[in-house]
């Protein structure tokens, strides 16, 4: 936090408005993409159970945004899954990944529609081909809020995500939620992952267009 500067409020006078071309090791995920491998493994009531999932994701760039001196690229995505075969929704999320280049940070956001929303943040170099991101409950940065049931029975602690853009132009996530589910004395690891294919290229970002 002290290493923020003293004027909060003046914004750069030379902003580039390409966000694909400012996305650091965001661009690899820029378009839209599908999984058809994915696999959930998620607790019921007798225990983990593994499921297949097939995902459907758009990551799209959005206009660079400016905190005073500070500037994010990003991307703003939809995720939407649902087992093969079947049409009705498995799981869907909304959010933005971010990136600032000035101090390597890497944000992903995420809000699902069971009540819950995560800030998870994280380090990478703009050429890094993986990279990692965090949150705990109970932190005001990077942090995990939820919904009164879901804090009851289903209190999520910690989430982390690993992405790895693959050299066959493909990308990869493995991603853990640590569970506290009411009546078990151990926390659980809902763990998912998936390897996305792009089926369409990212359009530019509306100043780019313009």
């Amino acid at each position: 936090m002290s290493d923020f500067p003293d004027d909060i409020y003046t914004e750069p006078a030379d902003l580039d408005v390409d966000t694909l071309a400012n996305l650091g090791p965001l661009r690899g995920m820029a378009g839209v993409w599908e999984g058809v491998k994915g696999l959930d493994v998620k607790p019921v009531g007798e225990g983990p159970d593994r499921q297949a999932f097939v995902e459907h994701i758009e990551l799209q760039p959005i206009d660079p945004q400016t905190n005073g001196p500070q500037i994010y690229y990003g991307l703003r995505y939809h995720t939407h899954i649902v087992k093969p075969g079947e049409v009705e929704t498995y799981h869907d999320q909304v959010g933005y990944w971010l990136w600032e280049a000035a101090t390597g940070t890497v944000i992903h956001s995420l809000t699902i529609p069971r009540g819950q929303i995560v800030l998870a943040g994280g380090e990478a170099k703009a050429d890094a081909t993986e990279f990692e991101v965090f949150a705990k409950r109970g932190q005001t940065v990077y942090g995990i809020c939820s919904a009164p049931f879901l804090e009851h029975a289903f209190r999520t602690d910690a989430f982390h995500m690993k992405v790895s853009i693959n050299a066959d132009g493909t990308w990869s996530y493995f991603e853990e939620t640590t569970l506290q589910i009411r009546g078990r004395d151990e926390p659980f690891a809902h763990t998912d992952r998936n390897t996305l294919h792009k089926i369409a290229e990212p359009t530019p970002n509306p100043l780019m267009r313009k």
